[in-house]
């Protein structure tokens, strides 16, 4: 099962926030639902940095419903003031429903148009009580399962690629993942291509590099050398440079940073970066 804590790099920073599985009949679209609510005071800022999913992920706010795409790198949002999201990480035989070329939505998104969800959507949120959470995840189930149809095979097979790829710390290259999915290199690299927009090896580096940073904020003392081994990085250096690439901070930047709660200042990023 998919860890749904990994990707969030300063769990202490949240503001209210729901994670919640889909309803029955958008099992196979969406691996899960989360849903951040926010109230600041006036002047006051919260940044959220996040280590996203090799995968795309629905969101929707009162401005709009958007799909975005993978990312390549950690991304932020500074929240302010007041509101809400509900966002959707999708598995592939959802994406499938919404795109067919998820690799130009790579560190970008796209608008989608949905007037009458985001309506209900809206209402809901706006509604008083715990329940309205529990109905806008059932508003958006119910609108990509009409959206997708019943599940096709290769919607399905996409789905067990994603789930290895994600959470299997075992499979530490492509063609190991391509052997245990009985296809061939090529056809997993066709299938992260067409579902992800990314390259297996890329979605490989993502969960080991989550895993990283979560058995970090367990245990801020772990010896970086033996973690760099126990993940499967060739050394030291290789998770140091992981780290820099995608975080834009090394290991040791980042335990400093855990310690000291530092809010670090800079540009808001718009909305859809809170994954």
């Amino acid at each position: 099962m998919i860890d749904a804590r990994r990707g969030i790099l300063y769990p202490g920073r949240m503001p209210r926030f729901h994670r919640l599985p889909p309803t029955a009949s958008a099992e196979h679209l969406v691996a899960w639902f989360w849903i951040p609510e926010w109230d600041l005071p006036p002047g006051e800022s919260s940044r959220q940095e996040v280590v996203a999913y090799p995968a795309l992920n629905l969101v929707a706010d009162p401005s709009g419903l958007q799909l975005v795409g993978a990312t390549t790198r950690a991304t932020h949002r500074d929240l302010t003031g007041s509101g809400w999201a509900v966002g959707a990480l999708l598995r592939p035989a959802g994406v499938a429903a919404l795109t067919d070329a998820p690799a130009a939505l790579r560190d970008s998104w796209a608008s989608l148009e949905a007037p009458e969800m985001l309506a209900r959507l809206t209402a809901v949120m706006a509604a008083d009580g715990g329940e309205r959470i529990d109905g806008a995840v059932s508003i958006v189930s119910q609108w990509l399962a009409d959206r997708a149809g019943a599940p096709t095979d290769a919607g399905l097979q996409a789905n067990a690629m994603s789930d290895l790829l994600m959470t299997d710390a075992t499979v530490r290259t492509a063609e190991q993942a391509a052997t245990r999915l009985a296809v061939s290199l090529r056809t997993l690299q066709r299938m992260t291509h067409r579902y992800v927009g990314l390259p297996p090896l890329a979605m490989i580096r993502r969960r080991r590099l989550q895993d990283a940073a979560q058995r970090l904020r367990e245990n801020p003392d772990a010896d970086l050398a033996a973690l760099a081994a126990e993940l499967g990085y060739a050394d030291h250096a290789h998770l140091t440079g992981d780290f820099r690439d995608v975080l834009g901070v090394v290991p040791s930047g980042y335990r400093r940073e855990l310690s000291g709660a530092v809010l670090r200042s800079g540009v808001a990023a718009s909305h859809h970066d809170l994954l």
